[in-house]
């Protein structure tokens, strides 16, 4: 096992101190860098870079070789366990990911297998292995999937969807059918990550970038108890260490206590919650995550750095905050903004920490 050069990351996200709030960005690889456009290029489509290990690693690493980020993520998407499942992943230029085989009747959740990450998906734990060894240990990396909530509006919307009308009505009218559906994707989502881990993912996120379309019940009913499935099911050490696991429902501020209540270790938060008035509610149940809102990257890099500020000074003193934007960072996104995005939590956030520098002097 290689040791670890930084960290902050891990640190972090079980409150314990450290020296300085450390930071990363979801979609930190991405189409706003151009050496990430170039590798995508090289591999002809979107897919084909995700499926390509080498590929895959190399625009991993693109971003830590720009910034000190304080953590990789995985180069993948989160409709890889769909696309295994055999509905005909493909991506329309303008309009995001499709299916061609969505899915919307009984037999059709009939015919679903739990998806098998070693036989189904080795090209992503090929990716997750050799990322690992190419880190040679400079930061963790952190592995990923979406929801079984989220994969579900995607498999049967046959892709994104404004509201998500076939799926709720589902939902509505055949509740046993989407439980049957969710329940097929929880037991995938627990193997793939599980598989992460075993190749080496260091950290876990579940993205349910959908749950905040659901009404309260609703999302108890259909997004949390699977959220809760996967946390329990979920490896949470391995290679001597804690693997902490992180929460992010998109616009879920409202639901943050329940949430805590799965045994996460973290919640990611949206830029809707005040991330002071979320760490009152958790208290130290769990460690925070976020919240920069994206579209602030297109502002002046002072404007930037007095987000950060204020962002910074709302969580206040002491450990278990994690810096992050509260949603992926946006293709438009000057690189140079994010890199003073980046500087910036370094620099304004040590004040926050002296304390803990005091304690592990």
């Amino acid at each position: 096992m290689t040791e670890l050069k930084n960290d902050r990351l891990l640190r972090a996200l079980a409150r314990q101190p450290v020296d300085v709030t450390p930071v990363w960005m979801m979609r930190q690889a991405g189409r706003y860098l151009p050496e990430y456009r170039a590798t995508r290029e090289r591999a002809g489509d979107f897919m084909g870079l995700c499926g390509n290990p080498d590929l895959a690693c190399e625009v991993t690493l693109q971003p830590l070789e720009r910034y000190p980020l304080d953590g990789a993520i995985l180069f993948s998407d989160i409709l890889t366990i769909p696309d295994a499942m055999g509905l005909g992943l493909y991506f329309e230029p303008g309009e995001g990911p499709k299916f061609r085989k969505p899915v919307r009747t009984e037999a059709d959740i009939n015919a679903l297998d739990v998806v098998d990450p070693d036989a189904d998906l080795p090209y992503v734990l090929d990716a997750v292995k050799t990322i690992r060894r190419e880190l040679g240990g400079r930061v963790p990396l952190i592995g990923f999937s979406g929801s079984p909530w989220t994969l579900a509006t995607y498999m049967i919307e046959g892709g994104s969807s404004r509201d998500f009308r076939i799926a709720k009505q589902m939902m509505y009218d055949r509740p046993e059918l989407m439980h049957q559906l969710l329940d097929t994707l929880a037991q995938s989502v627990i193997g793939y990550l599980n598989g992460q881990i075993r190749a080496g993912a260091q950290v876990i996120q579940i993205f349910d970038t959908w749950g905040g379309a659901l009404s309260h019940a609703a999302y108890e009913e259909f997004s949390l108890r699977y959220l809760q499935q996967i946390v329990s099911g979920l490896i949470r050490e391995h290679e001597g260490r804690q693997v902490p696991v992180i929460l992010f429902t998109k616009g879920g501020g409202q639901w943050l206590e329940r949430m805590a209540d799965t045994g996460a270790d973290a919640l990611g938060l949206d830029w809707t919650t005040d991330i002071g008035q979320a760490r009152r509610r958790v208290g130290d149940r769990v460690a925070l995550q976020g919240n920069m809102d994206p579209t602030i990257l297109y502002a002046r890099p002072d404007r930037i750095r007095a987000e950060v500020a204020d962002i910074l000074a709302s969580y206040g003193t002491g450990p278990g905050h994690v810096f992050n934007l509260g949603h992926g960072i946006t293709p438009e996104v000057d690189p140079e903004h994010a890199g003073a995005f980046i500087r910036a939590v370094h620099e304004l956030s040590a004040q926050y920490h002296e304390s803990s520098k005091h304690r592990e002097g």
